[in-house]
């Protein structure tokens, strides 16, 4: 395949989030190591006058002299770098930050403002990559709407480490149903067994003092037919999502969800305990669906409106199952089913603090005044909830269930 352009607004949409590898030293010619020191040793020789400042053709010299350690798909963003100055000249902050792996607002500025015409051909354009490449391959362009960060995540990904956070959630979810089935003797709608609730995992309204609880609950499911769409839309979500934004992240997404989950339930529907994971998984695929949708054109996922149609027919299939247990006569009166409110609070995580998350890519989220702005609001949420236990139920003088 050819070459083929790429305007500037195309670039600044790709390169937004674009991080710069740190070269690697060879045996005789070796770059100077990340401290800033050091970059300042190389820069000088390029400044010989010490003005603070670089032309962009000796920055080119550089990258070219060392484009062997390269990726070319990292060279040409710097290329892109180099254009884009208008004054011909690159400062020393710039240059730190690019060569030193760090990322600033400054150098993002500089990549948006580029004019460069990127000219390498498209990832789906690649032939001849083994099926390994062919997944990662298949991961980047499932998540990422930026073709740039489609190419970096595609080059840098190691599976090192591999996406152990969901995969492990996972098994365990399952591992403690399989128990709870052996024990109960129950595992189609487990939740209806007399003994169900006095598992010491369950989010029980009189037991909400056992702040375990708010998580724990996570671990246990209203019968298979709850645990297996949640663990469906774990792997075929969670993991691709973590593959391509970290343990750290998705994972973070994943607890905020949960514990705002259990924490919306103690509000909302003060009487119902909670089981299952859907707080968790309702963050994540929600913030995937944003996400979609928010970079509608730049996301090359096939099918993706039939696959988003999908995912939203069984959201919905598990959302209506969970409000008609709700409201279906226990089979242990007076405690309640398990509540659905705690759907509810893992789709406002997701898109809140789970849409800035994905839409960030390789940034640092402490730069990001919407990060600052949904975190304050969780956390106010997090402490308005906290009082409530506290005190409302008091105060409101509610009839709840008796101790499981």
């Amino acid at each position: 395949m050819g070459e083929h352009p790429s305007p500037g607004p195309a670039v600044a949409a790709c390169a937004e989030a674009e991080r710069i590898e740190e070269l690697e030293p060879e045996a005789n010619e070796r770059l100077p190591a990340a401290p800033e020191d050091h970059w300042k040793v190389l820069f000088d020789q390029f400044d010989p006058g010490n003005t603070g400042y670089i032309s962009t053709g000796k920055f080119r010299s550089l990258l070219e002299s060392h484009s062997s350690k390269l990726d070319p798909h990292k060279r040409e963003v710097l290329l892109a770098l180099a254009d884009s100055h208008a004054d011909g000249q690159i400062c020393y902050q710039d240059f730190v930050n690019l060569m030193g792996n760090k990322r600033s607002n400054s150098f993002r500025q500089a990549i948006l403002q580029g004019n460069r015409r990127l000219s390498s051909k498209a990832l789906l354009d690649e032939k001849g990559l083994s099926l390994s490449q062919r997944l990662i391959r298949h991961v980047a362009y499932e998540t990422l709407p930026r073709e740039i960060d489609r190419k970096w995540y595609y080059d840098s990904y190691t599976c090192c480490p591999p996406p152990w956070f969901m995969i492990t959630v996972t098994l365990l979810e399952v591992a403690f149903f399989i128990y709870n089935g052996v024990s109960l003797n129950q595992f189609v709608l487990q939740v209806t067994h007399p003994r169900y609730l006095k598992n010491s995992l369950v989010y029980h309204p009189r037991l909400r003092a056992q702040a375990w609880r708010y998580l724990t609950y996570i671990f246990m499911h209203a019968g298979v037919e709850h645990l297996a769409l949640n663990v469906v839309l774990q792997l075929l979500v969670g993991v691709p999502l973590e593959m391509v934004h970290g343990a750290t992240r998705i994972g973070l997404v994943y607890v905020a969800g949960v514990v705002a989950g259990s924490l919306a339930v103690s509000v909302a529907d003060m009487t119902a305990p909670v089981v299952g994971s859907s707080g968790g998984v309702y963050a994540l695929v929600s913030a995937h669906l944003a996400n979609i949708v928010m970079n509608w054109s730049g996301m090359k996922c096939q099918f993706k409106l039939l696959r988003m149609a999908v995912a939203l027919v069984c959201m919905s299939l598990e959302f209506g199952r969970a409000v008609w247990l709700r409201f279906h006569p226990s089979a242990y009166p007076p405690c309640p089913h398990p509540s659905f409110v705690a759907h509810l609070g893992g789709v406002a995580v997701g898109i809140t603090l789970g849409v800035v998350v994905l839409r960030n890519y390789e940034q640092r989220l402490q730069d990001q005044s919407l990060w600052w702005i949904f975190v304050a609001m969780y956390t106010v949420f997090v402490l308005f909830a906290v009082f409530w236990n506290i005190f409302a139920y008091s105060l409101l003088d509610l009839k709840l269930p008796p101790p499981p």
